[in-house]
């Protein structure tokens, strides 16, 4: 069996590594000059730092599966410093334990963090579960449903910086369904709010070792051990080779890029939306029109590298902090990457890292990279009292990095997969979540599905199922 795996971020990675131990032979093909997207691993003053995603999700276990498999198990690090804060009315809060992506179980764990939000907004979560549950229905927005049963201030202040710091959207449109799934099935069987948070936390297998773990050297450095071993199973990864064209031919897909063209039996699309629908037109147009509806979020990433003492006298205990949307900041959150990861910095320096840019705020992300430097600097002033220059420091771009999960969202994967005729696959952030877990499960989960088609074509049971 031949593969084409078009697209070398993650996702498509995964699915190449899990299609060479099915015995496929596979061809990567990744427009950059570099695999991994939105993982990338850098320096700067000479100290390994990630300038995209930093740490994985270790209670789910598909991407730290992974990172052993490919000899990366012995550099997996656990979180140094945990405790982070929101910055909220001019001051920086703990971040209330017992709750769901922002959501609380009850008003006592939201009263912990003290000043968080008023004691109106508390009284309003100690009363919700006197309330009728309420029917989420097929689909709802996690920020208008949490503010019909806990008020805006709640999502305002918790909510929304939560789910911000992993869609970089807005609240009052990402999706329940999609987005923490959970939450909402439990509200599917007609639970309160809070009741169905306490639901979804005594359903959580119990707590054992590390919530999250990243890579010694960076996250960054797992999709080059995918890679590699892509390769040494006898794969073929091409980077700076831009997929600009799929059709059927004599019975095969045939994928061009530029001058070369590749034959196969089966394709994993692993691209963001626009460019999976500029590459699905004609294979697949209906799955193209629906990715067409998909929208994303730019964002930026300061890291700056500060003398340690001038550092670690300014800055808060704890690994870092969230920003509300309405406080009206420039960045999002920071992250002291250098008390997070004990292989960040060393005792000269000190790694810091703010994140800027919001699904539909673009104007600070046209800012050139001194101004957003400096703006970021002012945040940090103002939050912590951080008054130290730079020793160096480096913005990483991420235009169109992050889907958007807009109410409907899993219908809209559903329509999409459902029209993929046999022999494609779809997999990426868009898809099962934003997560590396998610991605890597996906990917692997669409490369299984190709595989089982090609043993036995009549079990896929008909167009689109193989790429689910």
């Amino acid at each position: 069996m031949e593969c084409v795996v078009i697209g070398g971020g993650i996702a498509g990675l995964a699915a190449a590594w899990e299609l060479v131990r099915g015995g496929a032979r596979v061809t990567v093909l990744e427009a950059a000059g570099r695999v991994g997207g939105k993982l990338h691993a850098g320096e700067i003053e000479g100290l390994p730092v990630d300038l995209g995603a930093e740490s994985m999700l270790a209670r789910r276990p598909e991407a730290v599966e992974l990172a052993r498999a490919v000899g990366l198990g012995d550099a997996l690090r656990p979180v140094a410093t945990a405790g982070a804060a929101v910055w909220s009315g001019r001051s920086l809060r703990p971040l209330p334990k017992g709750q769901v992506m922002g959501v609380p179980a009850s008003a006592a764990a939201l009263a912990a963090s003290s000043g968080l939000v008023t004691a109106e907004a508390l009284e309003r979560v100690a009363r919700e579960d006197s309330l009728a549950p309420a029917d989420v229905g097929e689909d709802v927005a996690v920020g208008e449903y949490v503010a019909a049963r806990m008020g805006r201030e709640v999502v305002d202040r918790l909510v929304e910086p939560l789910l911000g710091g992993v869609y970089a959207g807005d609240a009052y449109r990402i999706s329940m369904r999609a987005a923490v799934p959970a939450l909402y099935a439990a509200l599917r069987e007609g639970r309160t709010l809070t009741g169905a948070v306490r639901a979804v936390q005594q359903a959580a297998p119990a707590a054992s070792g590390p919530v999250f773990l990243g890579i010694e050297g960076g996250v960054g450095r797992l999709p080059g051990a995918v890679a590699a071993e892509v390769a040494a199973g006898g794969g073929t990864v091409l980077t700076g080779c831009a997929a600009t064209g799929l059709r059927r031919v004599d019975g095969r897909w045939r994928v061009s890029a530029g001058e070369r063209d590749f034959d196969a039996d089966a394709v994993v699309v692993a691209l963001p939306a626009p460019a999976a629908a500029r590459l699905l037109r004609t294979a697949a147009p209906a799955s193209a029109g629906a990715l067409d509806a998909v929208a994303y979020a730019s964002m930026a990433l300061v890291t700056v590298a500060l003398r340690r003492a001038e550092a670690e006298a300014a800055l808060p205990a704890g690994s870092g902090f969230l920003v509300p949307p309405v406080e009206g900041r420039v960045i999002k959150a920071a992250t002291f990457s250098s008390r997070k990861w004990a292989w960040t910095g060393d005792r000269e320096l000190f790694l810091l890292r703010a994140s800027v840019g919001r699904h539909g705020d673009t104007a600070d992300l046209e800012r050139d990279d001194e101004e957003l430097v400096g703006l970021a600097l002012r945040d940090l002033r103002l939050a912590t009292g951080l008054a130290a220059k730079p020793v160096a420091s480096l913005v990483s771009r991420w235009a169109g990095g992050l889907p958007q999960y807009e109410v409907g969202h899993t219908a809209l994967v559903e329509r999409v997969r459902g029209a993929l005729p046999a022999g494609l696959a779809l997999c990426g952030a868009l898809y099962e979540g934003v997560g590396i877990p998610a991605c890597v499960a996906g990917g692997r989960r669409a490369a299984a599905g190709l595989l089982r088609g090609a043993r036995d074509p009549g079990a896929a049971g008909g167009p689109g199922i193989m790429g689910a």
